[in-house]
């Protein structure tokens, strides 16, 4: 078998094994606007609390450069998808250094050279285990940990991720982004959004919280772009989950990307859900396209609650979460 597959029971033996306190993800993707440029240098921290000497983390890329286990650089042991983690301790800090390979499938970090203007675009998808092909990482849905990002990436591009950004350096033609902290999430709805897309901005408001609001596509798409009526689905929806669900929305902000190219309909990143531009309708839509668009961002913002707080502990159980938000989507819409 390939050690590419993940299997329940070895993932609950790693979950029993293992327990995550954080991850720090480090992208450089300021060479992405280069189509000869294959790949994106890509390191990850993670710090853990281990009962057993030896385990092994998840990574799908072209390289392995460095592997550091409690400060000591190792021998790298990996077979194209895991990296094997010796003389572990009872805590633990390990950095692997890695190059990441752009996608065209939808899978990992996607780009799309935009042929309209020529503009490049990026996105993540990890559903179900993807996250690996761009960061090192326990690559199942039990093991979550906050996650802290920081992607160096093209001055003048719009960087978006789970979090907002909380350090911000720019120069001539690099910037530098680094969000703050998530809540403990699972891998797989992680997520990065980057590119020159256009962006439009509003809040929402209930009692004592403020969730501002932003709703992105690409540039050459912007004259379709219908947001006001996007955002009022969105602040109508916040407001009956609020109210049915009895639980503050908590994820801070509440970005909805329409990316190009995408395999999904939607994917419900807390705090950055893409969706496919389908839904940027380019000319007279029906009622019934409006209607699918608003069920599908219902859906999606009922799994903020339900799939994001709450999620399953392996993959058997995915009905579970698609289901209630199928439910709770039709009935909120």
């Amino acid at each position: 078998m390939s050690t590419a597959n993940l299997t329940r029971a070895e993932t609950a033996a790693r979950s029993a094994a293992v327990t995550v306190l954080s991850y720090r993800v480090e992208l450089d993707i300021s060479g992405a606007p280069d189509n000869s440029e294959p790949g994106f240098a890509t390191s990850t921290t993670v710090e853990f609390d281990s009962g057993t000497s030896e385990t092994w983390i998840d990574f799908l890329g072209p390289e392995v450069r460095s592997v550091t286990v409690n400060g000591e650089a190792v021998d790298i042991e990996f077979d194209g998808a895991r990296i094997a983690l010796r003389g572990l301790r009872a805590s633990n800090t390990v950095v692997i250094a890695a190059v990441g390979a752009y996608s065209r499938s939808g899978e990992g970090l996607h780009r799309f050279h935009d042929p309209v203007d020529g503009r490049t675009y990026l996105y993540t998808q990890y559903e179900p285990s993807d996250a690996r092909r761009v960061f090192a990482c326990f690559e199942q849905p039990d093991m979550k940990a906050p996650f802290t990002f920081v992607v160096t990436a093209p001055a003048g591009w719009e960087v978006v991720s789970n979090r907002p950004a909380a350090l911000h350096h720019v120069d001539d033609t690099r910037q530098v982004v680094e969000f703050s902290p998530t809540l403990p999430i699972s891998t797989y709805i992680t997520a990065i959004v980057a590119g020159p897309y256009h962006r439009v901005e509003s809040i929402w408001s209930r009692d004592d919280l403020t969730v501002p609001i932003g709703v992105l596509c690409r540039a050459s798409l912007a004259q379709y772009l219908d947001a006001d009526a996007i955002v009022e689905v969105t602040k109508q929806g916040l407001d009956f989950f609020a109210e049915h669900f009895d639980y503050p929305y908590p994820w801070g902000k509440y970005d909805q990307v329409f990316v190009p190219e995408y395999n999904l309909g939607a994917m419900e990143n807390p705090g950055c859900v893409t969706f496919t531009e389908a839904y940027v309708f380019r000319g007279a839509a029906t009622a019934a396209q409006y209607e699918g668009r608003a069920n599908t961002i219902l859906h999606e913002m009922a799994h903020m609650w339900f799939g994001d707080l709450v999620t399953m502990v392996w993959w058997d159980d995915l009905w579970l979460k698609e289901s209630f938000a199928d439910f709770m989507g039709a009935l909120a819409s």
